[in-house]
């Protein structure tokens, strides 16, 4: 079989083209490593050094950053700069449509406002616009950093057409997508969700996933990382309970995984590319005769050979990053302090809560008004709902809501700003649907563990 591929491709280059790469992706970016006691990829590991080695000073880079993109963007929109506009990229960060340039623009205010400490307090306070600017951002930030320059590593050179073929039989008729997705969720899983969004991301924007299969692998399988889920059970001081509660957490992911998709919004999305093609065939459907490594390994091994330089992939490489960094980090500024301050100063998100009690109260769960209060704040922020499960006594209840929280998945201070930053086609409101889609279905599988378990 090997023999027969190299034969096709008329050298062996190709072969290196497609491992060397790959095998440095996968190490990077799904590689899990012990440091400093939790289990993280060496891609959040190199994160970690940028903010160590830059300590403090984050804060006043992604400062910068977001005020010099809002002031670029007001000077291309007022002095239409020929070289701006002629260039799709730099026309895409600083050209874009009204309710995105006024999105930008809130973000440069409030990161303004909250470096300097000036303004409304509700807008800089350290649980507002203060937690998304000094917690949230440098580490965006970092991880964009060095996702956005060695992404190209897991999308040009073979490995999603590899590993495509090897999952297809798995992802489509389960999850109804391609088998390359699930690097996605990888990568996500052992690493962090932003860098699943940037993946889906950039591959939609490829003609790779089609407007329903990148708004599926955004809204399901940019999942919570081990580390983070390490934080939440924390947060309820129920550290020695992390082996079922992952447990539940997996379970009831694939829950959700299964069914959300299948229901509206994402069920009506269509199977149409990012330019309005539809999809015709399965790309990764195995021909008649072949096997399914020999089939992805020419597969792999055929985008292998269309790679014209290494230059390119940097320069690639470089544009992601500077893509995510300046087009992103000012809509998660602008929209996540929106969401906290509605989170910290209304009664919305308890509002909201109150007809989950008999939902709570018939799943059985004790403290089921004060349990409601802490549902639909996660759509605030993912760590909301467990500050607010601390003073909650009954341990059941708080395994619950640290659960409910993570399998919730979308957070517009992070997931959910990036999701609506991003070129994934999603919109707020569906956004939100989404989430009390996800948090009907994991409730009932979390109560069901939580009930085994206590």
């Amino acid at each position: 079989m090997q023999d027969q591929v190299i034969s096709q491709n008329g050298k062996k280059s190709p072969w290196l083209m497609f491992l060397l790469p790959s095998l440095l992706g996968v190490f990077l970016f799904m590689a899990p490593i012990s440091y400093q006691d939790s289990l993280t990829i060496p891609i959040a590991i190199l994160a970690k050094s940028v903010q160590a080695l830059f300590d403090g000073m984050l804060p006043a880079m992604v400062t910068f950053v977001i005020a010099l993109t809002g002031v670029a963007s007001i000077a291309t929109k007022l002095l239409k700069p020929k070289a701006v506009l002629e260039s799709s990229f730099l026309s895409g960060l600083l050209n874009p449509s009204l309710p995105w340039f006024v999105v930008q623009q809130l973000g440069a205010i409030f990161v303004v406002m909250t470096y300097f400490g000036i303004g409304p307090e509700m807008i800089h306070h350290g649980d507002t616009g203060g937690l998304v600017l000094n917690d949230l951002l440098p580490v965006l930030f970092s991880v964009f950093l060095f996702a956005g320059l060695l992404l190209p590593l897991l999308l040009n050179f073979g490995l999603l057409e590899f590993v495509g073929a090897l999952f297809t039989r798995v992802m489509r008729p389960l999850f109804n997508l391609p088998g390359r997705s699930a690097v996605n969720c990888i990568a996500s899983w052992l690493g962090d969700g932003s860098v699943g969004v940037l993946m889906t991301s950039k591959q939609y924007e490829s003609k790779i996933y089609t407007e329903r299969e990148a708004a599926v692998i955004g809204t399901t399988f940019t999942a919570v990382s081990i580390t983070f889920s390490l934080v939440v059970i924390a947060q309820v001081n129920l550290e020695h309970m992390f082996a079922p509660f992952y447990l539940t957490v997996c379970l009831a992911g694939l829950a959700a995984a299964v069914i959300v998709p299948r229901l509206p919004p994402l069920s009506w999305k269509k199977d149409r590319y990012i330019d309005g093609q539809p999809l015709e065939g399965d790309i990764e459907a195995l021909p008649e005769g072949k096997t399914v490594i020999g089939f992805g390994l020419e597969q792999a091994l055929e985008k292998a050979s269309q790679v014209k330089s290494l230059r390119s992939m940097v320069a690639e490489g470089v544009k992601n990053a500077i893509d995510m960094i300046f087009g992103v980090l000012p809509v998660v500024m602008a929209i996540g302090t929106i969401a906290l301050v509605i989170a910290e100063n209304t009664p919305v998100f308890s509002l909201l809560g109150q007809p989950f009690i008999p939902f709570l109260e018939l799943l059985r769960i004790p403290e089921a008004a004060a349990a409601s209060e802490t549902i639909v704040v996660g759509f605030a922020d993912m760590f909301l709902p467990s500050i607010l499960a601390s003073g909650i006594e009954s341990d059941l209840t708080r395994f619950v809501i640290a659960a409910m929280s993570v399998t919730q998945l979308i957070y517009m201070s992070e997931i959910g700003a990036l999701l609506i930053g991003s070129k994934i086609p999603v919109k707020p409101w569906e956004l939100f649907m989404i989430f009390i889609l996800r948090t009907l279905v994991t409730l009932p599988v979390i109560a069901m563990m939580a009930h085994i378990f206590f």
